[in-house]
């Protein structure tokens, strides 16, 4: 039966894929059995080196579990190498609690810290939590790159955006978001809505001018 923490919190079919990463054979087994039992997806390796051969084959999981203390390459490497990889979101898993650590795995962008041993049902709200804020950090980095693909491939959007930040006392991203969702509800493209929004502007700029010259 799946946790009802998980199978609320991840609202996807299928469940979430989780990458566990950790060097010890028997945690590695058993951690891996128990998140599947609660409704997960999962993927294991016990090096970084091995993860990473995973990730260079295809793999890509919602979120990633890192054992801090691995052979070869630790935790901290293989967490620097997820930054570039989507990037991928990633909870520290270690038997240790090292302040320094943790710290450095936070500017790396941790969602967590987990304290082994670890209880798969007893964690769900943790994983629910990395999963969530990892979706909305996602859903943000793409609205980004829209405004910017949108500045850089038309002046007339570029320009329709300031003009919103100015009527509406709005930040850019903000300001491109209203222009978007205006466009869809119209059923218009953003380009032929942003030409509209420049033209009211100008014929209003317009009517002012005279109306103060008359």
């Amino acid at each position: 039966m799946q946790s009802e923490n998980v199978s609320t919190c991840a609202g996807l079919a299928p469940a979430a894929h989780l990458l566990l990463v950790d060097d010890d054979r028997l945690v590695l087994a058993t951690l891996t059995q128990g998140l599947r039992s609660v409704g997960y997806q999962v993927s294991s390796a016990d090096s970084a080196e091995d993860a990473l051969m995973q990730l260079d084959a295809g793999l890509a999981p919602d979120l990633a579990l890192l054992d801090m203390r691995l052979p070869g390459a630790d935790g901290l490497a293989l967490a620097a190498q997820l930054r570039t990889r989507g990037p991928i979101p990633f909870l520290v898993l270690s038997a240790y609690s090292d302040e320094a650590m943790v710290q450095e795995a936070a500017q790396l962008g941790a969602q967590g810290y987990l304290v082994k041993p670890v209880d798969p049902e007893q964690i769900a709200p943790t994983l629910c939590t990395a999963l969530e804020r990892a979706r909305e950090q996602a859903a943000l980095r793409a609205g980004q790159a829209q405004l910017q693909n949108a500045l850089d491939g038309n002046r007339e959007i570029n320009v329709a955006i300031g003009i919103t930040m100015m009527q509406y006392r709005l930040p850019r991203q903000a300001a491109f978001d209203m222009l978007r969702a205006a466009a869809r509800a119209q059923r218009r493209k953003l380009a032929d809505l942003a030409h509209d929004v420049i033209q009211a502007s100008n014929s209003l700029h317009q009517g002012s001018a005279a109306a103060s010259l008359s």
